[in-house]
Protein backbone atom coordinates (compact mmCIF):
# COMPACT_ATOMS: atom_id res chain seq x y z
CA UNK A 1 0.00 0.00 0.00
CA UNK A 2 1.47 3.36 -1.01
CA UNK A 3 1.74 6.17 1.48
CA UNK A 4 0.26 9.51 0.55
CA UNK A 5 2.65 12.45 0.60
CA UNK A 6 0.69 14.05 3.48
CA UNK A 7 1.07 11.00 5.75
CA UNK A 8 4.83 10.68 5.32
CA UNK A 9 6.88 10.07 8.46
CA UNK A 10 9.51 12.79 8.70
CA UNK A 11 11.97 13.89 11.37
CA UNK A 12 9.83 16.96 12.07
CA UNK A 13 6.77 14.81 12.69
CA UNK A 14 8.60 12.41 14.99
CA UNK A 15 10.05 15.32 16.99
CA UNK A 16 6.62 16.98 17.06
CA UNK A 17 5.00 13.85 18.50
CA UNK A 18 7.71 13.53 21.16
CA UNK A 19 7.37 17.22 22.05
CA UNK A 20 3.58 16.92 22.06
CA UNK A 21 3.66 14.01 24.49
CA UNK A 22 6.10 15.92 26.69
CA UNK A 23 3.86 19.02 26.52
CA UNK A 24 0.80 17.03 27.61
CA UNK A 25 2.75 15.55 30.52
CA UNK A 26 4.09 19.02 31.41
CA UNK A 27 0.56 20.47 31.32
CA UNK A 28 -0.70 17.66 33.55
CA UNK A 29 2.02 18.51 36.06
CA UNK A 30 1.31 22.26 35.73
CA UNK A 31 -2.33 21.69 36.64
CA UNK A 32 -1.16 19.92 39.81
CA UNK A 33 0.51 23.08 41.14
CA UNK A 34 -1.18 24.26 44.30
CA UNK A 35 -3.03 27.58 44.05
CA UNK A 36 -2.44 29.89 46.99
CA UNK A 37 -5.51 30.78 49.05
CA UNK A 38 -4.68 34.49 49.01
CA UNK A 39 -6.00 36.25 45.92
CA UNK A 40 -3.22 37.34 43.57
CA UNK A 41 -3.44 38.77 40.06
CA UNK A 42 -1.01 36.15 38.77
CA UNK A 43 -0.63 32.93 40.68
CA UNK A 44 2.27 30.49 40.63
CA UNK A 45 0.51 28.12 38.23
CA UNK A 46 -0.07 30.60 35.39
CA UNK A 47 3.43 30.72 33.88
CA UNK A 48 3.87 26.91 33.68
CA UNK A 49 0.42 26.55 32.11
CA UNK A 50 1.16 29.21 29.49
CA UNK A 51 4.48 27.52 28.68
CA UNK A 52 2.78 24.12 28.40
CA UNK A 53 0.09 25.33 26.02
CA UNK A 54 2.68 27.22 24.00
CA UNK A 55 4.83 24.08 23.72
CA UNK A 56 1.82 22.00 22.70
CA UNK A 57 0.82 24.55 20.06
CA UNK A 58 4.34 24.69 18.64
CA UNK A 59 4.46 20.87 18.52
CA UNK A 60 1.22 20.86 16.50
CA UNK A 61 2.63 23.49 14.13
CA UNK A 62 5.85 21.49 13.73
CA UNK A 63 3.83 18.38 12.93
CA UNK A 64 2.03 20.10 10.06
CA UNK A 65 4.94 22.13 8.68
CA UNK A 66 5.79 21.20 5.12
CA UNK A 67 9.24 19.83 4.43
CA UNK A 68 11.41 22.41 2.68
CA UNK A 69 13.15 19.88 0.44
CA UNK A 70 11.02 17.50 -1.59
CA UNK A 71 12.17 14.12 -2.86
CA UNK A 72 12.61 15.28 -6.47
CA UNK A 73 15.04 17.98 -5.40
CA UNK A 74 16.96 15.45 -3.31
CA UNK A 75 17.32 13.08 -6.28
CA UNK A 76 18.60 15.82 -8.59
CA UNK A 77 20.98 17.24 -5.98
CA UNK A 78 24.71 16.55 -6.40
CA UNK A 79 26.35 13.93 -4.23
CA UNK A 80 27.66 14.97 -0.84
CA UNK A 81 31.25 14.41 -1.98
CA UNK A 82 30.82 17.18 -4.59
CA UNK A 83 29.79 19.78 -1.99
CA UNK A 84 32.43 21.95 -0.35
CA UNK A 85 32.64 21.54 3.42
CA UNK A 86 31.39 24.46 5.45
CA UNK A 87 33.85 26.24 7.75
CA UNK A 88 34.39 24.61 11.14
CA UNK A 89 32.51 27.31 13.09
CA UNK A 90 29.38 26.86 10.95
CA UNK A 91 29.06 23.08 11.01
CA UNK A 92 25.93 21.81 12.78
CA UNK A 93 27.66 20.10 15.72
CA UNK A 94 29.97 23.05 16.24
CA UNK A 95 26.93 25.31 16.46
CA UNK A 96 25.39 23.05 19.10
CA UNK A 97 28.61 23.12 21.15
CA UNK A 98 29.02 26.90 20.76
CA UNK A 99 25.39 27.45 21.82
CA UNK A 100 25.81 25.16 24.85
CA UNK A 101 28.96 27.00 25.88
CA UNK A 102 27.21 30.35 25.41
CA UNK A 103 24.35 29.23 27.66
CA UNK A 104 26.89 28.07 30.27
CA UNK A 105 28.66 31.43 30.16
CA UNK A 106 25.25 33.12 30.40
CA UNK A 107 24.42 31.14 33.54
CA UNK A 108 27.76 32.06 35.09
CA UNK A 109 27.38 35.75 34.15
CA UNK A 110 23.77 36.05 35.28
CA UNK A 111 24.49 37.11 38.87
CA UNK A 112 27.46 39.47 38.32
CA UNK A 113 26.14 41.14 35.15
CA UNK A 114 22.43 40.89 35.91
CA UNK A 115 19.54 39.35 34.00
CA UNK A 116 19.12 42.13 31.46
CA UNK A 117 22.77 42.64 30.52
CA UNK A 118 23.59 38.90 30.41
CA UNK A 119 20.47 38.21 28.33
CA UNK A 120 21.26 41.05 25.91
CA UNK A 121 24.74 39.61 25.37
CA UNK A 122 23.42 36.06 24.91
CA UNK A 123 20.61 36.94 22.49
CA UNK A 124 22.67 39.45 20.51
CA UNK A 125 25.77 37.26 20.39
CA UNK A 126 23.97 34.12 19.26
CA UNK A 127 21.92 36.06 16.71
CA UNK A 128 25.08 37.46 15.13
CA UNK A 129 26.80 34.05 15.35
CA UNK A 130 23.92 32.36 13.54
CA UNK A 131 24.27 34.86 10.72
CA UNK A 132 21.41 37.33 11.01
CA UNK A 133 22.60 40.39 9.07
CA UNK A 134 20.24 43.17 10.16
CA UNK A 135 22.18 44.44 13.17
CA UNK A 136 19.69 47.20 14.00
CA UNK A 137 16.92 44.63 14.45
CA UNK A 138 19.30 42.42 16.44
CA UNK A 139 20.16 45.34 18.73
CA UNK A 140 16.53 46.36 19.28
CA UNK A 141 15.29 42.81 19.90
CA UNK A 142 18.21 41.80 22.10
CA UNK A 143 17.60 44.82 24.33
CA UNK A 144 13.80 44.98 24.25
CA UNK A 145 12.97 41.30 24.90
CA UNK A 146 15.14 40.84 28.03
CA UNK A 147 14.06 44.23 29.36
CA UNK A 148 10.36 43.42 28.91
CA UNK A 149 10.86 39.97 30.48
CA UNK A 150 12.71 41.56 33.40
CA UNK A 151 9.99 44.14 34.01
CA UNK A 152 7.16 41.60 33.72
CA UNK A 153 8.86 39.08 35.99
CA UNK A 154 10.02 41.55 38.63
CA UNK A 155 7.18 44.09 38.67
CA UNK A 156 4.14 42.07 37.69
CA UNK A 157 4.99 38.61 38.99
CA UNK A 158 7.21 39.84 41.87
CA UNK A 159 10.03 37.41 41.03
CA UNK A 160 13.48 38.49 42.17
CA UNK A 161 16.00 38.53 39.34
CA UNK A 162 19.58 39.79 39.65
CA UNK A 163 19.89 43.42 38.59
CA UNK A 164 23.67 43.20 38.33
CA UNK A 165 25.45 46.25 36.98
CA UNK A 166 22.32 48.06 35.77
CA UNK A 167 20.39 50.23 38.25
CA UNK A 168 16.98 48.79 37.41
Amino acid sequence: MAQSSNAKVTANRVIAVVLGVFAVWYLYEAFQIRVFPLPRPIDSDLFPKVLGFLMLGLAVLLFFVREAIDEAAMESAPAAADEPRSPFWYRPWTRVVVTAIAVGVYAAALRPLGFVLASVLLVGGLTVYYGYKNHLVTLVVSIAVPLVFYLVLTRLMTINLPAGLLPI
